[in-house]
C-alpha cells in the first residue's frame, strides 16, 4: 500500500445540497420548501405541538389530576370474617379461595386482613398478613403461614 493509493470512502464524497441556485440545479425557485404557507417563508419557526391555531391536542384532552403510582402492588384482600365459614382444620390457600370465588385477581398476591372475628381452628397460607389478622387466627387456635405464591 502506498499513500497515492488511499482514497476516501464513497459515502464521504457526497456534496451538500445547495438550494436557491437556479432551476437547472433542481433546487431552484422554491428551494425544496414547496409553495406558499408558513413553512415556506424565511425565519419560520413553529413550536412543537402547534396545530395552526386550532385548540391543540394537549388542551383538548381532559385533565388528569393527581398522581398515579405505576408501581403500586395490587392485592387480593380477604378479611378474617370471610374465613369463618370454612370448617375446623381446613387448610386455606390461594387455590381454595379461588375455587370458592373469593379471589378476583389471579395474578396478584393474597393478603389477609383482620376485619371481623374468627372462631374456628384453621391453617391459612397467604403472601401477606396484617398483624391483627395473625393475632386473631392464633387466638382461635389456628396458624398463619407466609407463603410466596407469585403468579404469572
Amino acid at each position: 500500500m502506498r499513500l497515492c493509493d488511499i482514497k476516501p470512502n464513497i459515502s464521504s464524497l457526497k456534496k451538500r445540497k445547495r438550494v436557491g441556485r437556479g432551476n437547472s440545479s433542481g433546487h431552484g425557485t422554491t428551494s425544496g420548501r414547496g409553495s406558499k404557507g408558513q413553512k415556506s417563508r424565511s425565519g419560520a419557526k413553529i413550536r412543537p405541538g402547534f396545530e395552526g391555531g386550532q385548540m391543540p391536542m394537549s388542551r383538548r384532552i381532559p385533565h388528569l389530576r393527581g398522581f398515579k403510582n405505576t408501581r403500586k402492588k395490587e392485592f387480593n384482600i380477604i378479611n378474617i370474617s370471610k374465613l369463618d365459614k370454612f370448617n375446623d382444620g381446613d387448610v386455606i390457600d390461594f387455590e381454595l379461595l379461588a375455587s370458592k370465588g373469593l379471589i378476583m385477581k389471579e395474578n396478584s398476591p393474597l393478603k389477609i386482613l383482620g376485619n371481623g372475628s374468627i372462631s374456628k381452628k384453621i391453617t391459612v397460607k397467604a403472601d401477606y398478613f396484617s398483624t391483627s389478622a395473625i393475632k386473631k387466627i392464633q387466638d382461635a387456635g389456628g396458624t398463619a403461614e407466609v407463603v410466596a405464591t407469585i403468579k404469572k
